[in-house]
């Protein structure tokens, strides 16, 4: 199989890439490698890539209608799987437009383009932020999720709507990913684990919003790749029952679905951050602050669709998740 994968030099993208080479698919890694955080970690997982036989890199902006088209129409890709999006609920409280451009100009163009060339399915991120105002607990894709709090939120919420019109219109395949959390080796510098991880260990206070209160559902990187590679092997068709006059939010009776992949075991954000501290061995100053805007005080993944499925179930413990991740960074900051 020959897969496009978006975002490849991001932390998900690099390791979906590598378990597709793993398994002997060919893959095209498109990035625009743009600035959000430092694009030497960027630069250092293409490293981890380019010398495979099977992949080849494209410097390409989603928004580059163009030159993502003809990318497209020459390489005949039998699956895309769109993980490159602007991220952050935070940043996009200041800088909005950069959400509007890759986030929803840069996925109807990847809707176009895998319209136009033959693509059998359309696998992208979604995230667990369109639960927005959500307060049932687990969150579930059969829930409606039309109260957004933050517009990156609303940006993911769009890509859900987008990519059902167009398996509707043009019977196209799309599945949307809800990530939640996600953490681990190679990971984002904007996230709290590495954010507290650096602050801990340079002696500095760490930013513990709503003063603690928080639940999140932490899911380890290799088990979201695992649900990714998993759904992208597993093509969707129309739910023969799905109804208009009770709609089911998650299927259709287009080729769609969207699942939710999280560790289905929310985790207190106090507890969190015990375990780091035991992990490092040092016990971090706590700069206590509230709410902030956008954010929600907790999540929580059901994962019974993507069991059904798929077969899989996110389940790496967050001790084992922090420990795999500290050794990974004090190894990689030689600290």
């Amino acid at each position: 199989m020959k897969y496009l994968v978006t975002g490849a030099a991001g932390f998900i993208g690099m390791n979906v890439s590598t378990l597709l080479l793993e398994r002997g698919d060919e893959v095209v890694g498109l990035d625009n490698l743009n600035p959000y955080y430092t694009v030497q970690l960027k630069h250092d997982r293409l490293a981890r890539l380019t010398g495979r036989s099977r992949f080849r890199f494209e410097q390409c902006d989603l928004a580059d209608r163009d030159r993502l088209t003809q990318l497209c129409a020459d390489e005949q890709f039998d699956v895309v799987i769109n993980l490159a999006a602007q991220a952050g609920v935070r940043y996009s409280l200041t800088n909005p437009h950069v959400y509007v451009e890759s986030n929803l100009v840069g996925f109807v163009n990847i809707l176009e383009a895998c319209r136009h060339h033959g693509v059998k399915h359309l696998v992208y991120a979604s995230s667990s932020s369109v639960y927005g105002a959500n307060t049932t607990m687990p969150f579930s894709i059969h829930h409606n999720v039309d109260h957004p709090l933050s517009l990156y939120a609303a940006t993911k919420k769009a890509n859900e709507l987008m990519a059902h019109t167009y398996s509707h219109l043009y019977r196209l395949p799309t599945t949307g990913l809800r990530f939640f959390t996600v953490y681990g080796p190679w990971g984002r510098p904007d996230m709290a684990m590495w954010l507290f991880t650096k602050a801990i260990l340079d002696g500095q206070p760490i930013d513990v919003f709503n003063n603690g209160q928080m639940r999140r559902d932490f899911t380890y990187i290799d088990d979201i790749v695992q649900g990714v590679v998993r759904v992208a092997d597993h093509i969707p068709t129309g739910n023969d029952a799905w109804s208009g006059a009770n709609p089911d939010p998650a299927t259709s009776r287009a080729p769609y679905r969207v699942y939710n992949i999280g560790n289905n075991q929310p985790v207190e954000l106090m507890h969190m951050i015990r375990t780091l501290e035991q992990t490092l061995g040092v016990e971090a100053v706590k700069n206590y602050l509230p709410m902030q805007p956008g954010d929600v005080p907790a999540t929580y993944a059901d994962v019974d669709d993507l069991m059904r499925d798929v077969g899989f179930r996110p389940s790496t413990p967050i001790e084992v998740g922090i420990r795999r991740f500290v050794e990974w960074y004090r190894d990689y900051h030689k600290v």
